[in-house]
C-alpha cells in the first residue's frame, strides 16, 4: 500500500499568516502607525466604540479605520461621515481576517500619513482569535446583555486579547450579570489583561479607553 502523506493544513496557514504578521507589524512600527485589531460579537458595539474614538481622538491624531464585513458597507459609511480614512474589507464568507487581507486593506491607505488604523474585525468570539492580524494590541469587547459567562464558553478570545472592553454598562441595573465574577474568569485566563468598563450610548468610561489609546500612540509615534 502506497504511504499516505499527511500535511496539517492549519498548521502551515497559522505559521505563514505568523510570519506575514510579524513583517506588517514592523512595517507599521517603521513607520509610526498604531494598529489595533478590534474583536467581538455582532451588536457587542465594536463600530459604537470606534466612533467614540474617534470622536476623543481625532483633533490630535491622523485616525484611520479598517472595516471588515462578510457583507455590507453600512459601518463603513458612518466612519466616512466623520471624514476619516476608511477601507471596507468584504470578505465574502470569511468569518476573520488574516494578516494578508488586512496588508491588502492597508495598501489602500497612506499608512505613513497615520498615527492610528482600527481595525473592525468580523463579528465572532472564535475564529478572529486565532489570527494574528498584525496589529500591535488585540482589544475585545464583551457586552452586558451577552453576559458574564463568554469566558467559560470561549477562553481563547479572552486569553490572546491585551484589552477587554466591557460595553453597555448602561445595562447592569437590568442584567443578571456579575462583573465580579466576570473579572476573576478572566483574570485567571489572562492575568495581564486591562479591562474597561465603558457606554458607547452614554459615554460612561469612554475618557479612561481614550487615555489609554493614547498612551499607546505615546510608544508608537
Amino acid at each position: 500500500m502506497q504511504e499516505v502523506r499527511l500535511i496539517e493544513v492549519k498548521e502551515e496557514i497559522l505559521a505563514d499568516n505568523g510570519r506575514m504578521a510579524g513583517e506588517l507589524r514592523e512595517r507599521l512600527t517603521g513607520e509610526g502607525c498604531l494598529l489595533l485589531n478590534l474583536m467581538a460579537s455582532p451588536g457587542a458595539g465594536k463600530t459604537s466604540l470606534i466612533l467614540r474614538t474617534l470622536e476623543g481622538l481625532q483633533s490630535d491624531f491622523r485616525l484611520g479605520v479598517l472595516e471588515a464585513d462578510i457583507d455590507s458597507m453600512v459601518d463603513s459609511e458612518k466612519i466616512a461621515a466623520l471624514k476619516v480614512p476608511v477601507v471596507q474589507l468584504r470578505t465574502g464568507g470569511f468569518c476573520h481576517l488574516d494578516a494578508a487581507m488586512v496588508a491588502q486593506g492597508l495598501d489602500n491607505m497612506d499608512t505613513k500619513q497615520l498615527d492610528l488604523i482600527v481595525i473592525e474585525n468580523v463579528g465572532n468570539l472564535v475564529c478572529p482569535a486565532e489570527f494574528d492580524t498584525g496589529a500591535h494590541k488585540k482589544v475585545m469587547i464583551l457586552s452586558v446583555p451577552e453576559g458574564d459567562d463568554k469566558p467559560l464558553k470561549y477562553p481563547l478570545m479572552f486569553k490572546v486579547s491585551d484589552v477587554l472592553v466591557l460595553n453597555k454598562t448602561d445595562y447592569l441595573e437590568l442584567a443578571e450579570f456579575d462583573r465580579d465574577a466576570l473579572r476573576e474568569r478572566v483574570l485567571r485566563l489572562n492575568p495581564d489583561i486591562r479591562i474597561f468598563e465603558v457606554s458607547c450610548r452614554t459615554g460612561e468610561g469612554i475618557k479612561e479607553w481614550t487615555d489609554w489609546v493614547t498612551s499607546q500612540l505615546a510608544g508608537t509615534i
